[in-house]
């Protein structure tokens, strides 16, 4: 079993001080929501964003969406050798039951999100799917309790998916960045291992998620 976190992902609310912008205002009006009810989206909200803190990190619930439908439609998943956890930007973790599948429109998946973030859990049949707790990085950490952290950044040591998956032991935790830009926090960093880069170029947490599953699922399944 190992572990996949979305590190830092660019998934939170709309925050109180873009409440009142006339972008965010418009948005929350054409879905029937308040603003402080749906989910921060540079598409919708970039003149709201201008100038905010961690600018480039925040607004992209896309790359969440597409990170967790890689990880979730593959064997690993399916056959439970993979736990995965989304940490927010502001130190939120989404916790997933066995066998979750969100759903792979946006626009529900958007909801669904939006209400995760209203009431915490998502049940079905008595059955916990979607757990969101307060808990920092550091925090997440020590509940995993993994045996080494591995994390994926163009400040790492350059390396290939093919070689990282076949070092990858049990019980390890893989640390993607949920975010457009940027680099890992020293919070983030600070409790990564092994930092490796897969080339010079910045690729989409979902490109490497699929790519280095892929490659770890090769190691145990052929």
């Amino acid at each position: 079993m190992i572990s996949l976190i979305l590190s830092e992902s660019a998934l939170e609310l709309v925050p109180y001080e873009l409440e009142e912008h006339p972008s965010v205002v418009s948005h929350a009006k054409k879905l029937g929501k308040y603003p402080s009810d749906i989910l921060l989206d540079n598409s919708w909200h970039f003149a709201a964003m201008k100038g905010i803190k961690n600018e480039i990190k925040r607004g992209r619930p896309d790359l969440v969406h597409f990170s967790i439908l890689e990880a979730t439609s593959i064997p690993l998943y399916y056959q439970n050798k993979l736990n995965l956890f989304v940490h927010t930007i502001d130190n939120k973790v989404i916790h997933f039951g066995k066998n979750v599948h969100i759903p792979k429109s946006y626009h529900r998946f958007q909801g669904v999100i939006e209400k995760l973030f209203q009431e915490k859990k998502i049940m079905s049949k008595n059955e916990l799917l979607l757990d969101m707790k307060e808990q920092t990085f550091s925090e997440l950490i020590e509940e995993i309790n993994p045996s080494n952290v591995i994390g994926f950044s163009t400040e790492g040591e350059l390396s290939s998916y093919q070689k990282i998956a076949s070092e990858i032991p049990d019980n390890s935790c893989i640390v993607l960045g949920g975010f457009q830009k940027g680099h890992f926090s020293d919070s983030v960093q600070n409790k990564i291992t092994n930092l490796y880069s897969v080339g010079n170029e910045s690729f989409e947490c979902h490109v490497v998620a699929s790519r280095i599953l892929y490659e770890y699922e090769k190691t145990i399944f052929m």
